[in-house]
């Protein structure tokens, strides 16, 4: 099906970039119209609202969005897609105009971030379907939370806590959300459970990934391959302040899963049990989704998407 042969809905983050996307939004929606797109659009208010306006526009017979934001925003794009029940997620192709603070999705799949350049990756109409990440949290009622770029708990989940105050430093709040959190963040007790397996340690972090990038370009994960029907698991022992110095580097370019200390696995579930007195904060796609302990199983080829 042709890409102009039917009608959109345009999901603009206005603060995606520290609100690059709303002062680029009139060129955006100016290009959009000159190639012949047929669509509504709506900003969102809030956190979160791009789950309620994905639903409404399901209700509405829409089955193909565009999203102007960051790994965020697709974060909550993708949860309103998968909590309906209305059509069958991969019936909903989504199309990416990045702009954010990091762009790591993106990153995996060689979307471009050029606006003229993403809204040519939609207009080409290859559409791609990966997997998703369902997390369900240990000892608490909430509904499930999906992911399609990474999770974790520990002190990943503490950065990206952190990072929400330093956004204007855009890629580099990571970096620098990480260094802060260095000297603050405790090592913590976990036992995880893979299959038969279980791995009882003191942690630094405990991640789960189905793309290669995550915290503005960093590689935390051995082997991700988001359609393969695994997470790519890897869980950081602990590590003292100067040994996480002297891998800094190493975070960036994917060595940092060869150190002894980290423990890669592939598997389709896993099973995460923290001490609740720990209060350590669980990350999906860089949105703090709780905190604790909680359980990850892979969906199959759910999202899909113009790449």
């Amino acid at each position: 099906m042709s890409s102009l042969s039917v009608k959109w809905f345009v999901i603009i983050n206005p603060t995606s970039g520290n609100g690059k996307s709303k002062k680029k939004w009139p060129k955006i929606k100016e290009l959009l119209e000159l190639n012949g797109f047929d669509f509504e659009f709506a900003f969102t208010e809030y956190s979160k609202h791009s789950i309620l306006l994905v639903h409404r526009a399901i209700e509405n017979n829409f089955t193909h969005i565009i999203c102007v934001g960051g790994d965020g925003t697709l974060h909550n794009i993708v949860n309103g897609i998968m909590s309906q029940n209305k059509m069958p997620a991969k019936s909903i192709h989504v199309g990416m105009i990045p702009i954010g603070t990091g762009n790591d999705w993106v990153k995996t799949h060689q979307i471009p971030t050029a606006i003229n350049s993403a809204i040519d990756t939609i207009l080409k109409g290859d559409v791609s379907c990966q997997d998703i990440g369902k997390i369900e949290l240990l000892n608490q009622t909430s509904k499930p939370v999906y992911f399609n770029n990474l999770a974790g708990v520990g002190f990943d989940g503490y950065v990206a806590n952190k990072v929400h105050k330093y956004k204007y430093l855009g890629a580099f709040s990571y970096l620098f959300g990480a260094l802060i959190g260095l000297f603050s963040f405790k090592d913590f007790s976990a036992i995880v459970s893979v299959g038969p397996n279980k791995y009882a340690n003191k942690n630094l972090m405990i991640l789960v990934g189905l793309c290669k990038y995550s915290g503005g370009g960093m590689r935390l994960t051995k082997d991700p391959n988001p359609f393969d029907g695994f997470f790519d698991i890897s869980i950081a022992h602990h590590l003292n302040k100067v040994e996480i110095i002297k891998n800094l580097g190493r975070l960036f370019n994917g060595k940092i899963v060869f150190n002894k200390k980290v423990t890669t696995l592939k598997a389709s579930a896993i099973d995460v049990e923290v001490n609740e007195n720990d209060s350590l904060f669980i990350q999906a796609d860089g949105e703090i989704i709780g905190s604790g302990g909680f359980k990850a199983t892979i969906i199959p080829r759910a999202f899909s998407f113009y790449s």
